[in-house]
């Protein structure tokens, strides 16, 4: 049986989760957060890759290879500049999913401002790793039918 894949892709400086503006992003490093979410892949036989990539090109290249169903990412301080990363959500037509650690609709105003938000199914921001999670759920039920994908379509228009 084909286990259906969703890729994971973590922005620049998120290595650094558990160590840096703990006040904001909490203790939890990226390590944790990955066991975690491939804990609950396994339980929902998906195949999970997960990538940090610091460089835009690098993450332009990942998701433009195109070779899963499923796409959540964190584009970190790309979600403010890149058009680029924007782009290649575009160009590849995968269901995505934006997420955030923190809530960046309550921080410095230039954080506010998403180049990514308009091009994905939806962004869950501010929950900690729940973000992580839950965008992780939203996947699951996209790709076994018990979310319909014309729901999430709608939200695109």
């Amino acid at each position: 049986m084909k286990k259906n894949k969703v890729l994971v892709v973590h922005g620049p400086n998120l290595h650094l989760l558990g160590r840096r503006e703990k006040q904001i992003y909490g203790n939890l490093s990226l390590e944790e957060l990955n066991r975690e979410l491939a804990e609950i892949a396994k339980k929902y036989n998906l195949e999970l890759e997960i990538v940090q990539l610091n460089g835009e090109g690098e993450i332009v290249e990942r998701i433009t290879r195109g070779d899963y169903d499923f796409l959540i990412i964190n584009p970190a301080a790309y979600t403010h500049t890149s058009v680029a990363i924007r782009d290649a959500i575009l160009g590849v037509e995968k269901p995505t999913i934006e997420v955030h650690i923190s809530n960046i609709y309550k921080r410095e105003p230039f954080r506010r401002t998403s180049l990514i938000s308009d091009v994905v199914w939806g962004v869950i921001s501010g929950l900690g790793k729940y973000s992580y999670i839950l965008a992780l759920e939203v996947a699951y039920k996209s790709i076994t039918d018990s979310l319909p994908r014309q729901n999430c379509e709608e939200n695109k228009k």
